[in-house]
């Protein structure tokens, strides 16, 4: 197991902060947003001076009825291999829906979508692990997320669901205290408990960051103070097995060098010196792996609840990592026949709820899935404003209602490069905005971003609007 030591998130926004930031170990970066054949300058300056790199993707979505995308494996693997990297790190999740499976319009979330806690979920997931971890040149570790989505008629805690998918296939865990604390508040799931039940010693890392409380709902934000009540979870953590490494993550409204130098230290001390011996027993080191049969004599719990918000491995061609036994007797068969179908159907029916107005599928909460479209909606006008900031400017305060409104009739399908460019179609062709030169300017910028297209009645009425406004 690699030591790691105390890390941070790798930004743009901070990256000559990170790179000044005393006692900094090893950073962690998006790994869909970087370019494995041209590096950002800060990030090799990093690695010259020795300091590790780990690229933690976010598209895989190896939590979906999908099999993983070969392109985009080689890609994560790519990057891997570029920044010297002795492991990568994705998520327990599922990012899109709907293709071919369920013959229905293929939809993207635009977010990290929990997988329900089932046998035909794990099934699928754990074929999904294998396929990756065969393809991936380093070793695998996958992220708890917060759960956003409490799904009905779940078969198993997080931590059951986690220690067989360690069982099975080795993986090892990216484990994210901050998520646990978000469910602790959100669904009343014990964090104590889910540590209890994992394999702790499957542990590659762990993830701390911030978050805050509005109307008692934790939003799991990223861009806020990492709170007391996190550090306490991982003192737990802590009491309980010398965690390889910790890495805070900060993505939005950055503070001054000087604070994030304090949090780091904050999670240091935690680390070294836990508060107290944690709410729970301390788990004995070098603990095996548990069994399918003892996972089974486990009262199951139903923990289906209603929707609240919050925010190892095989290497290909060496030997898989001895940190982790697995049972030998453990085999690891392909998903249950239709157990992909099943979960393909059920995760686009629950997306397409989300992002395009179906019907809520029976056993969520109505009220509650609504509050999580909109939060959806939001981050996606947030990323797009981020990949094209021009339309920001030249909207103004119009901007984020006129995308919301877009957003509603129009899914993730694509990129937010794409989304972008349809918004902007969308608007001209709804002779918008008022304003003629906002609207001259959103032509021009369409125009330049948008290449060759096929000329469909779409295209054909922006091309008339443009050539309208080049008249005038």
């Amino acid at each position: 197991m690699t030591e790691l030591g105390i890390g941070i998130g790798w930004r743009p926004e901070i990256a000559e902060a990170v790179e000044a930031l005393s006692g900094v170990d090893w950073v962690e970066v998006v790994a869909e947003n970087v370019c494995a054949g041209h590096l950002p300058d800060s990030l090799t300056r990093l690695r010259e001076r020795g300091v590790t790199v780990v690229p933690h993707g976010v598209s895989l979505g190896l939590g979906g009825a999908d099999r993983p995308d070969p392109a985009r494996l080689a890609a994560l693997g790519e990057k891997a291999v570029a920044l010297g990297a002795p492991l990568v790190t994705e998520h327990i999740a599922f990012v899109r829906a709907g293709g071919p499976l369920t013959a229905t319009p293929l939809l993207e979330a635009g977010h990290l979508l929990p997988v329900p806690r089932t046998r035909d979920a794990l099934d699928v997931l754990c074929e999904n692990v294998r396929i990756a971890q065969d393809a991936l040149p380093v070793p695998l570790a996958l992220e708890n997320i917060a759960a956003l989505i409490a799904w009905p008629g779940e078969e198993m805690t997080e931590g059951q669901f986690l220690a067989e998918l360690v069982e099975r296939t080795g993986v090892r865990l990216l484990v994210d205290v901050a998520n646990l604390h978000t469910n602790h508040v959100n669904r009343g799931e014990d964090p104590a408990r889910a540590l209890s039940e994992l394999p702790v010693e499957a542990i590659a890392y762990v993830h701390v960051a911030g978050g805050v409380e509005r109307d008692g709902v934790w939003h799991d934000t990223h861009a806020h103070p990492v709170p007391e009540a996190v550090l306490d979870v991982l003192a737990d953590l802590a009491s309980r097995v010398s965690p390889p490494g910790v890495l805070l993550e900060r993505d939005d409204d950055f503070p001054p060098a000087a604070e994030l130098s304090e949090e780091l230290e904050a999670i240091r001390g935690t680390v070294t010196a836990p508060r107290g011996a944690g709410p729970g027993p301390r788990a004995p080191r070098g603990r095996a792996v548990p069994t399918r049969s003892a996972l089974a004599e486990r009262a199951p719990t139903a923990v289906g609840q209603p929707l609240l918000i919050g925010a190892g491995a095989r290497a290909s061609g060496g030997p898989m990592p001895s940190a982790v036994p697995v049972a030998p007797e453990v085999t690891d068969p392909a998903p249950r026949e239709g157990a992909r179908q099943r979960l393909a159907v059920a995760q686009a029916s629950l997306l397409s709820a989300l992002v395009a107005g179906t019907p809520v599928p029976e056993g969520f909460d109505t009220r509650r899935i609504g509050v999580q479209s909109r939060a959806l909606a939001a981050k996606r006008a947030g990323v797009v404003a981020k990949v094209a900031p021009e339309l920001p400017e030249i909207l103004g305060k119009g901007f984020r209602p006129a995308f919301l409104a877009y957003a509603r009739s129009r899914p993730l399908t694509g990129g937010y490069r794409r989304d972008a460019l349809d918004f902007v179609e969308h608007l001209l062709l709804a002779g918008r905005p008022e304003d003629p030169v906002a609207r001259r300017r959103l032509t021009e910028w369409w125009q330049d971003r948008s290449g060759s297209r096929p000329s469909g009645r779409a295209t054909r009425l922006v091309r008339a609007a443009r050539h309208a406004l080049v008249r005038r």
